[in-house]
């Protein structure tokens, strides 16, 4: 996959990565507190895998500090795909809006010749 934005979504279609995406929300951390959570059902290679692919979709940086390897959010991707999103969601509610008027002169028609 070169495309980013597909990238962008591969990586957040995991329950795991989204779950390491949102502790960093919280602030940066390093590897090893990122994958504590995980550990008691996956190991510290598969957890690794899950950081990389977050890595070359972007959506995480790792830094160097001595021996600590912090790990930070990248915000930017996660722009990116929320603004392709919202072409889409203009789209829909113009189409909701125009089938809600269409049905609200459909009901306003249909009530003008009802019986008592």
């Amino acid at each position: 996959m070169t495309d980013p934005l597909s990238r962008t979504f591969a990586a957040l279609a995991d329950p795991t990565r989204r779950a390491m995406l949102a502790r960093l929300s919280e602030g940066e951390a390093n590897v090893s507190d990122l994958a504590g959570p995980f550990l008691k059902d996956m190991s510290l290679p598969a957890v690794t895998k899950h950081l990389k692919v977050l890595e070359k979709a972007g959506l995480v940086r790792k830094g160097r500090q001595a021996q600590w390897r912090p790990c930070q959010l990248n915000g930017e991707p996660l722009r990116e795909a929320v603004d392709w999103m919202e072409q889409y969601r203009i789209a829909w509610e113009e189409q909701l809006d125009r089938l809600g008027a269409y049905l609200k002169t459909k009901t306003e028609g249909a009530g003008h010749g009802r019986r008592k």
